[in-house]
């Protein structure tokens, strides 16, 4: 668990704690990109101001996560969601661009983490947005954006 704590505080944690500033960058510091995290017990939110997992929903997700087999065989797999409500305030023609950037920024500070400690990792965009949004109890104004797979090289 140690090591599941240090990667999302490398994905998005609080590392400015008098600003609550994040480890990856957000527009205006919206910050609209929640971590869900998939694992076989269940799927957890990360809380990154409290640094810790809130339980959205006992049931194992990692397999709707992706359509290649090992999804679901992976210890673990991220879901990066947009809260869109979080950019009401932003130009409408921007929202969409700052939502891909900010997710995909955390995805990089995970795929650096995973990088550094010798973790495998596979980031997607080509996810079931509808089972995802399912399986997670998203609101209506929340989108799966991008899933990440991580786990050990060579083990499916």
């Amino acid at each position: 668990m140690a090591t599941l704590g240090e990667l999302l505080w490398a994905a998005d944690g609080v590392n400015r704690p008098a600003d609550g500033g994040r480890t990856a960058p957000s527009a205006h510091a919206f910050n609209e990109i929640d971590i869900y995290v998939a694992l076989p017990h269940g799927v957890y939110r990360y809380e990154p101001t409290r640094h810790q997992l809130v339980l959205k929903h006992a049931v194992d997700a990692r397999n709707l996560t992706g359509y290649q087999d090992y999804v679901g065989r992976a210890p673990l797999d991220l879901v990066y969601v947009i809260r869109t409500a979080k950019l009401l305030h932003a130009p409408p023609q921007l929202r969409e661009t700052f939502a891909a950037v900010a997710a995909g920024a955390i995805a990089q500070n995970v795929s650096l983490y995973c990088a550094s400690e010798g973790l495998a990792t596979v980031v997607r965009g080509w996810i079931d947005h509808r089972a995802l949004a399912d399986a997670l109890k998203l609101n209506e104004d929340e989108l799966p954006i991008l899933a990440q797979t991580v786990g050990r090289p060579g083990v499916a």
